[in-house]
């Protein structure tokens, strides 16, 4: 079987994929999606676009051997407690993540990699792989699925909404994956002035934060009012594809037939 859930497996079975497999950790947050979106969305995202890629690598030909770990469904949120959220801090977070990583590498992994959904997540995520892989004879990825494209939703993608927060993205792609938690109508966002510094900094390539942002703005990027499932669908079906491509490469690169499969695509 080319992909196992490691909360199914007994410990010898689980020592035994270890040898070759890659572990597969996604990890979420629990915190407000304005008025129409539950706390868990960047959760239920992150599993969605992870279902489909693993889907889609289950059909191909060859597909790597993946052992899918429990969602870590805490994450960093502390701009979203003005209204609700269960955050870690970022220091909490980091160690969480190491302690997890020591802990597959102690069980017999040597291949891991972290797939994420929230954007406060990302800079420890990635930081916590590089001292992972100081510290340890290991190979190890990360990325949050929003960026790992196939290229397949040119036509349908708004990069300046992407990935946003309970705005038009996001939003899309719940309406496709759990169209039921989506609270309707989504009202449109209204205009707001100033602008939110983290919706268009002053200038490009420059991080910029404002005390209040969130709060003044009522939780949301941008306008989701114009999402459509339709639409998510197709966000959704390439991330996952551009996952499963992701994931295919990077089993070619770092396992035992080492660049023996040059073509990253599923097949």
């Amino acid at each position: 079987m080319s992909q196992r859930n490691l909360t199914e497996l007994t410990w010898r079975e689980a020592r035994a994929a270890g040898g070759d497999g890659i572990a597969l950790l996604p990890i979420g947050s629990q915190e407000q999606h304005a008025a129409h979106l539950p706390l868990g969305t960047d959760t239920l995202l992150a599993e969605a676009v992870v279902d489909r890629a693993l889907a889609l690598l289950a059909a191909g030909d060859r597909p790597p051997r993946v052992v899918r770990l429990p969602t870590l469904p805490y994450g960093h949120s502390p701009h979203h407690l003005f209204a609700a959220a269960v955050s870690l801090s970022a220091d909490t977070l980091a160690a969480v993540l190491g302690d997890i990583l020591d802990s597959l590498l102690t069980s017999g992994y040597r291949r891991i990699m972290v797939v994420n959904g929230h954007g406060g997540n990302d800079e420890i995520m990635r930081l916590a792989v590089k001292r992972f892989a100081l510290r340890a004879d290991v190979s190890a990825a990360a990325c949050s699925y929003w960026t790992v494209t196939a290229g397949t939703a040119g036509e349908v993608e708004r990069p300046a909404a992407t990935p946003g927060h309970a705005g038009w993205f996001e939003t899309s792609l719940m309406l496709a994956a759990h169209p039921g938690l989506v609270r309707t109508p989504v009202s449109a966002r209204p205009p707001v002035e100033p602008p939110p510094l983290f919706d268009k900094p002053p200038y490009p390539g420059l991080t910029t934060e404002r005390h209040g942002e969130w709060e003044r703005v009522g939780g949301a990027t941008d306008d989701a009012s114009e999402a459509d499932a339709d639409t998510g669908g197709r966000l959704l079906d390439d991330r996952a594809t551009g996952l499963a491509r992701a994931i295919r490469a990077f089993d070619a690169a770092t396992g035992p037939a080492g660049a023996e499969d040059p073509d990253p695509a599923p097949r």
